[in-house]
């Protein structure tokens, strides 16, 4: 069957009229071009799939049925390529297709690698509308200088008060989903932050942005084909060498890395030092609003617990966010290199602190966060694992 191809949406066309700000000699200049990335979603192309249907499992979920430790979401997930697999999820998958860990990565930097050609089975049947997704991109730098001009803006605030929770937000400022795809609660978060009537208005001021040159730097760290490449190319050598050494698997946070475009991503807060363990862990954490707790070291140490990782530490809960069970006077013992399990408790790092919540998963399989004040529920399977810490104990003072 044909494709047939939508007309560009008339608020887009305004992209091609007019010019950027004015050079020094005094001539109009252009805006920062957009190379658009239809692949940006796959940050992690793999073998899986191909290991996976070559050893007879015709469908994710039989393989599936053979890792309990990974979530079918997950899993799916790790295979299209959109999130990026741990060293741990990595030997598991080996031993469940008895091949080498290392089988599953897939060598990008080799001449004959083809980032369409391995997407394809991953891509959907809508037909790719460049105006759209040029729109998005749009949108995501739009709302990244948004953030940027006013520091109150945080997660938490976008949250609470404009109805924008974090994962939306990062869908939105990496332009994983174009406007025309976003529901109408949602359109409506975006035109109160922006403070514009409707989508189509939400369209025509970013679109005038863009021709102002006010989104020049933002636009072209979000859409560059070769900076993602690079940024693959890194992570897989990065598993392919912990793979290799044989280092301890334990999760490990990223590592930063530099950019020259601008960006308004805070640093999140490291997981603190750990003392040594006859020392007792350090207790962290001050009351944020929102149900937050500030990265902030107190003058109180608990014993550890005899299961805990070099990087665990006391977080105290501040307040009764998960209900009565644990009352805001408890500290939990956050353990960075430890996997969260269904029906325990996590804590969730960000850019503005910690968040506790209570992880189980939902009827479709993906594991959620809950929080009950804030009344919050979080996708834990679209969060870097690294940023997600299992709470291995509490203390009752």
């Amino acid at each position: 069957m044909a494709r047939t191809r939508t007309a560009p949406h008339p608020a887009t066309a305004v992209l091609t009229e007019g010019k950027g700000p004015a050079t020094p000699s005094g001539e109009p200049s252009a805006p920062a071009e957009i190379v658009l990335d239809r692949y940006r979603a796959f940050i992690f192309p793999n073998r899986v799939r191909e290991q996976r249907r070559r050893r007879g499992y015709q469908k994710l979920m039989a393989l599936s049925a053979l890792l309990p430790d990974i979530p079918y979401i997950r899993l799916s997930k790790i295979e299209r390529g959109e999130v990026v697999a741990r060293a741990d999820e990595l030997q598991r998958i080996g031993r469940a297709l008895d091949v080498p860990p290392r089988a599953l990565l897939s060598d990008v930097a080799q001449p004959g690698f083809d980032i369409a050609a391995w997407a394809q089975p991953f891509l959907d049947c809508r037909p790719w509308e460049q105006d759209e997704d040029r729109m998005a991109v749009m949108l995501g730098a739009a709302l990244r200088v948004r953030r940027n001009n006013d520091r109150t803006l945080t997660i938490a605030a976008l949250d609470r008060d404009y109805g924008l929770p974090a994962v939306i937000l990062s869908r939105i400022e990496n332009a994983q989903k174009t406007l025309d795809r976003w529901n109408e609660a949602t359109i409506a978060s975006l035109c109160r932050l922006f403070g514009v009537a409707d989508g189509d208005a939400l369209r025509r001021s970013v679109a005038e942005q863009y021709r102002r040159g006010e989104l020049d730097g933002y636009v072209t760290s979000i859409a560059d084909p070769e900076a993602r490449m690079a940024r693959t190319r890194q992570r897989i050598d990065e598993l392919a060498a912990e793979l290799g050494a044989g280092a301890s698997l334990a999760r490990k946070p990223k590592p930063a890395r530099g950019s020259n475009a601008p960006s308004t991503k805070a640093v999140p807060p490291a997981p603190p030092p750990a003392p040594a363990q006859s020392d007792g862990l350090v207790v962290y954490g001050a009351p944020l609003p929102g149900g937050l707790i500030a990265n902030i070291a107190t003058d109180a140490r608990i014993d550890a617990p005899r299961l805990a990782g070099p990087r665990a530490f006391g977080l105290r809960v501040c307040r009764a966010t998960l209900g009565a069970g644990l009352p805001a006077s408890a500290i939990v013992v956050a353990d960075p290199d430890r996997a969260p399990t269904v029906g325990g408790l996590a804590v969730i790092r960000n850019d503005d602190g910690y968040r506790l919540v209570t992880v189980t998963f939902d009827r479709t399989g993906a594991t959620k966060g809950y929080s009950l004040a804030p009344d919050l529920e979080i996708n834990l399977d679209e969060l870097d694992p690294a940023d997600i810490f299992a709470v291995i104990s509490a203390v009752f003072p």
